[in-house]
């Protein structure tokens, strides 16, 4: 699997922020969007949250392309409006280029322990 990162802020208000996790709820999210994120090869998406800014970690299988990936769930009329509604709750961030929401982290740093530690 290949691991991707992105970075976005909510809008810093708390009742925003609620409406925003509400939404994400398994028994409140549109069943839509689910079906799209499995019909996109997406094997595992988590979306963490400090204060108003949201880091969302999706794994695919390697070989696929993340960009065909999200420019498919884009073409989904149920994704276009939720992407809608979700805009209405986010905000770029400070360097994001025109209507560019989830921007892509770089990783800087991996560990993988392969052998047991020392005693």
């Amino acid at each position: 699997m290949k691991k991707y990162c992105f970075a976005l802020d909510l809008i810093d208000l708390p009742h925003i922020i609620e409406q925003y996790e509400y939404l994400h709820q398994p028994t409140v999210i549109w069943p839509e969007i689910v079906l799209g994120i499995k019909a996109c090869s997406i094997h595992k998406m988590d979306i963490y949250r400090v204060s108003n800014r949201l880091l969302m970690i999706i794994e695919i299988p390697i070989g696929f392309d993340i960009q065909q990936c999200f420019n498919h769930m884009a073409s989904l009329p149920k994704q276009q409006e939720w992407a809608t509604l979700m805009h209405t709750m986010q905000q770029p961030l400070p360097f994001a280029q025109p209507q560019e929401y989830w921007i892509l982290m770089q990783p800087i740093f991996e560990f993988l322990q392969t052998q047991q530690p020392l005693s």
